[in-house]
Order: C-alpha cells, then structure tokens, then sequence
C-alpha cells in the first residue's frame, strides 16, 4: 500500500483509491506551433547575442588585457632597470663629485626626464 503524501494525525492512511487530478486542458495545436516558433527565436537570438558579444566584446577586453599586462611588466622592469644604473651611476659620481653632488645629478636627471615625458604625454592627449 502507498504512503499517503500528506500526513495525517498518525492515524492509519485513508482507505480506498487515491483522488486522481484531472489532465490539463489540450492546447489547440495552433498555440503549441507558436509557442515552439518562439522557442526556437529565443534560442537563435541567445546564441547570436553569445556570438556577437564574445566576438565584439570578450576579445577585445582579452587582448586589451594582455596589453596592459604586458606594458606593466615592462614598466616594472624599466624602472628595476633605471634603479640599477642610477646606484652604477651613484657610485661613479662619488669619486668624481661628492655623494650630495651625485644624488643631485641623478636626482636632476631623473625629474628632467619626468618633466619631458609628462610635455610629451600632455601634448598627444590633446590631439
């Protein structure tokens, strides 16, 4: 015997034959055909929409990523690099100049460069 699906007060289930819910009501064919028709635009617009925007979106970002990776790892090893030469430079100078003189030589050194780079960058942003 089958359990019933709502409990009861711990009684013994109800006897006799389970009610039996109605079948739906039957769908003209007319609606079932448009309905599949609507399924069958969705499911094309979807993957359009997945297409387009992978290949007008996701691409793009992906390669603008690899980009800005790429330009700051350079960047870090530029500036590894700059470190590097301006203690070369620092103590060659020393000999030469004082270590006040040499620290300010490479310190000059390095803010004319700043200023260049920042003309430079100001002026092709305005373009």
């Amino acid at each position: 015997m089958a359990e019933p699906s709502v409990p009861n007060a711990g009684g013994p289930p109800p006897e006799g034959p389970a009610p039996e819910t109605p079948p739906p009501p039957a769908r003209p064919k007319l609606i079932d055909a448009v309905i599949d028709l609507l399924e069958t635009v969705r499911d094309w617009v979807r993957q359009e929409l997945g297409d387009a925007v992978h290949d007008k979106v996701a691409v793009p970002l992906q390669r603008v990523g690899v980009t800005i990776g790429s330009a700051f790892a350079a960047g870090c090893l530029l500036v590894v690099g700059l470190i590097f030469v301006a203690i070369a430079l620092l103590l060659i100078l020393a000999k030469f100049l004082t270590w006040p003189g040499a620290l300010g030589l490479i310190g000059a050194v390095f803010l004319i460069g700043a200023a260049i780079f920042l003309y430079v960058k100001s002026r092709s942003m305005v373009r």
